[in-house]
C-alpha cells in the first residue's frame, strides 16, 4: 500500500480535513496543522512532512496552503524532495512520470475541493517512467541539489 503524507497551515487545513476522509485506501499520515490556528507558519508544517519523504519514511506527499506557492518553495529546500504547485492534471502526472515529483503543493484559496481531489488521486496513481532521458535528467536534478 502507498503510503503518504499530507500537511496544511492555517489556509489549507480545511481542505486538508477533507481531502483525509476521501483518501480512506492509502495509508495515510497526516503531519499537522491538527487545528486551524491563523497564526501558524506553512514552513513549520511542511518540514515534517518533507524531511518524512527525504527520509523514505513516506513516498508521497501533499501539501496545502493559501496559493500553494509557500509551501512549494519551502520544501524545495529539503534534500530529495521534488515538489511543484499543481492546479491540473496534467502536470499531477506528467511531473511523477517525467520528473519523479514526490510532493504535490495545492492552493486551497485557488482551486476547489473537487479539482483538489482529482489532482490528488491523479498524482497517486502515477509512477515515474525509467526511460533513459528521464533517468538522465533526473540524475541532473539531483546533482544540482548536491551541489555545495
Amino acid at each position: 500500500m502507498l503510503k503518504i503524507g499530507i500537511a496544511a497551515d492555517h489556509a489549507g487545513f480545511l481542505q486538508k480535513e477533507l481531502l483525509k476522509k476521501k483518501l480512506e485506501k492509502y495509508e495515510l499520515v497526516d503531519y499537522g496543522a491538527y487545528e486551524e490556528d491563523p497564526e501558524d507558519d506553512y514552513p513549520d508544517v511542511v518540514y515534517p512532512l518533507a524531511k518524512a519523504i527525504s527520509q523514505g519514511k513516506i513516498q508521497k506527499g501533499i501539501a496545502i496552503c493559501g496559493s500553494g506557492v509557500g509551501v512549494s518553495i519551502a520544501a524545495n529546500k529539503i534534500k530529495g524532495v521534488r515538489a511543484a504547485l499543481i492546479t491540473e492534471t496534467y502536470s499531477a502526472h506528467q511531473g511523477v512520470e517525467h520528473d519523479d515529483m514526490n510532493l504535490i503543493c495545492l492552493g486551497a484559496r485557488v482551486i476547489g475541493s473537487e479539482l483538489i481531489l482529482e489532482i490528488t488521486k491523479t498524482f497517486l496513481a502515477a509512477q515515474f517512467e525509467k526511460e533513459a532521458r528521464f533517468v538522465r535528467r533526473l540524475n541532473k536534478t539531483i546533482a544540482l541539489e548536491n551541489q555545495k
